[in-house]
């Protein structure tokens, strides 16, 4: 139903006017739509290319409608992988379709790193989308942040299928799109089904469209899907509202699902075939045909003319995609990140400053960091749980920004992981902004997990290069402060073992500050871990402050302390009580050289192995518990390429496998201690 105030945002005679959205126009469209399904059925029975093909078969009219009231290249389009409708009717090249279900290297849609229908067109503004269902919401909702950002008449469209609004991720959108009134119109294709599990079984009260009507600000239309006249007033209402700036929409459409799932799905084990029957009886194709009948638009033989027409070009269209060739071997690990990065401009990182050179603490200079990069950068935001106005986060780092660049780039978020990583994602696309985001505490990112790891991590390599995310994503992480279980976790190990991560730890002042600049300007995805007692820690982390023109890339570790018997490798908290013990043992005639590991991934190996062959002996050490921790992965690859200058075993320490207590003498217990170090090397030396 439209609102009582449709008429300020609608035009008499508008469905004739539309370019593109007249019900000849969109019958085509579907038409293609539906024989590219019956194309691909086909071609997956007769194994004669894909082997997985997801039926959109009665899906078609609401996605070629959604996509002809957008314009191709200035709005975008978030379509989830039943939405191959409005991948054609937004303008994607039918033949690229095929040849992406058939896995071939074409120029759009991932060049067969993804499986078919996870549309990615640049051109068209279709972001690299994913199987991680729903996942695409909160993408979208940054977009569309971006775009009021930018004062942009851009228009947002996001879809899903109705068992996707289980996700959390469905409920973290309409709230973030409300409260920030953004030009967001989300359609959910409801066909009453999430692979073999009924709505019923999905969503209390049936319709999530009446769980939404509490967002205030949103506009919620319930309508049948496969009806041409209601379709086209939700969706014209719907898209003159956001591009008038007026917020977001929510449409829910009921469809038919008249295929399976998908091609490795059998609906006769668990679908009653009398209910299949009745959902053939509303297929969109025909209720179309017979719409275009009853207004005496087409004539039969017309439209035998455009089922000849379309079918013809359809078969066409799978023999040009059957020519596009397969992606080279030799190419497999292509694009898993931007290679474009900053160069160091940081001449010196050696020994800690003298005693009389004035110094700022860590905290202070990723202050001045993000302050010297927004300045130099209109792009440049910030924003997390509690980032802005005077709070500035939990330890301050933001303090002053909102003040000094306005909330539109110093702003708080709700407390939601997922929301802030994938608001970071959706801004990254716009060639513009570069988000950086705060987690709170490390220990909190894990609602987020499946943003980070399965979306932010692997759009560059996924969309075959065509797009990629410079987003900074900040955590204060670790223990030593009496944090308990939950504020002093060392997860770099988990994001370490992440492909198209990037993830530094700085140890002292002048590194933060240059680190956070570089990684600023790096154009892919860097996780900032930030040792919460290091933020005020001075015998060893404060530093003199780095000049504005200061930067250093990913991928570099530094020596630290110069030695001839022992390599000692640390990073964060490790580092300083690396650095500290080897003074302590130096006095025992144990020369320790210090390595400040700094880049966790990428790891700069020929600084760790040139120093391994001059030493021989190697102990690393990590806050993380030794189990799995990263230095697992240092020791094996140093004792492969490395065996050979090696006097002794590589030693390994790490804190206990344990959760990390309040109580300090507990806490004490459980974590690394540089007493541990030090008896650790002497009794390497003396090997």
């Amino acid at each position: 139903m439209l609102p009582e105030n449709v008429g300020e945002l609608l035009s008499e005679g508008a469905r004739k006017s539309e370019e593109g959205v007249g019900p000849i126009s969109v019958y085509r469209a579907v038409l293609e739509a539906r024989f590219v399904d019956d194309k691909m059925k086909k071609l997956v029975r007769q194994s004669k290319g894909g082997t997985f093909q997801l039926s959109a078969a009665g899906h078609e009219l609401v996605g070629v409608m959604a996509a002809r009231f957008l314009r191709p290249g200035i709005d975008w389009g978030f379509p989830y992988y039943r939405d191959r409708a409005f991948a054609i009717g937004l303008g994607c090249d039918v033949a690229e379709l095929f040849g992406a279900f058939l896995a071939r290297r074409t120029e759009n849609h991932s060049s067969g790193r993804m499986m078919p229908d996870h549309f990615s067109h640049k051109k068209l503004r279709i972001p690299c989308q994913s199987s991680s269902v729903g996942s695409q919401f909160l993408q979208a909702t940054g977009t569309a942040l971006s775009a009021r950002l930018r004062r942009a008449e851009e228009v947002i469209y996001v879809s899903g299928g109705d068992g996707s609004t289980s996700q959390g991720d469905f409920h973290e959108m309409l709230n973030f799109a409300c409260l920030y009134n953004l030009p967001l119109i989300v359609v959910i294709q409801d066909n009453g089904w999430a692979i073999s599990v009924k709505k019923e079984e999905q969503t209390a009260g049936q319709t999530i469209a009446k769980m939404a009507q509490g967002y205030e600000g949103l506009w919620v239309s319930e309508i049948d899907g496969t009806q041409y006249e209601e379709l086209f007033d939700s969706l014209e209402y719907a898209t003159k509202k956001a591009r008038s700036a007026k917020g977001p929409s929510l449409i829910v459409a009921h469809v038919p699902r008249l295929g399976p799932h998908s091609s490795s799905d059998d609906p006769q084990k668990y679908q009653d075939p009398a209910q299949h029957e009745e959902d053939k009886k509303r297929d969109p194709l025909y209720r179309l045909e017979a719409f275009l009948l009853d207004k005496a638009l087409l004539t039969p033989d017309e439209i035998q003319q455009y089922r000849n027409e379309i079918h013809a070009l359809v078969e066409d269209k799978a023999i040009e995609g059957d020519r596009y060739p397969f992606p080279e071997a030799h190419t497999a690990r292509d694009h898993l990140f931007v290679t474009t990065c900053p160069k160091s401009l940081d001449a010196e990182n050696k020994q800690p400053p003298s005693p009389d050179v004035e110094k700022i603490v860590l905290m202070d200079a990723l202050n001045h960091a993000l302050i010297e990069e927004m300045e130099r950068d209109p792009g440049v935001i910030v924003f997390g749980e509690d980032v802005a106005k005077g709070k500035g986060g939990v330890f301050g780092i933001t303090r002053t920004l909102t003040a000094r660049f306005s909330e539109d780039r110093c702003f708080n978020t709700p407390l939601a992981e997922s929301t802030i990583i994938g608001l970071a994602i959706g801004l990254s696309f716009d060639g513009f902004h570069k988000p950086v985001a705060e987690i709170q505490f490390a220990d909190y990112c894990w609602p987020g997990m499946n943003q980070l790891m399965n979306e932010l991590a692997s759009i560059c390599y996924r969309s075959n290069g065509e797009w990629h995310c410079p987003v900074v994503i900040r955590m204060p992480y670790g223990g030593y402060i009496q944090g308990g279980p939950y504020h002093s976790q060392s997860p770099e190990a988990f994001f370490a073992h992440c492909p198209g991560l990037k993830v530094l730890i700085p140890s002292h002042a002048a590194d933060a500050k240059r680190l956070l600049k570089g990684a600023i300007r790096d154009p892919n995805p860097v996780i900032f871990l930030e040792h919460k007692a290091l933020y005020r820690q001075r015998y060893f982390s404060a530093r003199a402050e780095p000049s504005s023109e200061e930067i250093l890339p990913c991928g570099q570790s530094f020596v630290i302390r110069e030695g001839s018997d022992i390599t000692y490798i640390g990073w964060g908290m490790t580092t300083v009580m690396g650095y500290e013990a080897a003074e302590l043992v130096s006095q025992e005639g144990i020369s320790v050289e210090v390595i400040d590991l700094v880049s966790i991934s990428p790891v700069d190996w020929p600084t760790l192995l040139k120093s391994v062959q001059k030493t021989g002996k190697v102990l690393i050490a990590h806050e993380a518990p030794l189990l799995g921790g990263f230095g697992a992965e240092l020791a094996a690859r140093l004792s492969e390429e490395a065996f050979t200058y090696l006097d002794a075993p590589i030693c390994r320490l790490g804190s206990r496998e344990c959760p990390v207590p309040y109580s300090k003498p507990l806490e004490d217990t459980i974590l690394l201690q540089k007493n541990e170090i030090g008896i650790a090397l002497r009794k390497l030396a003396a090997y």
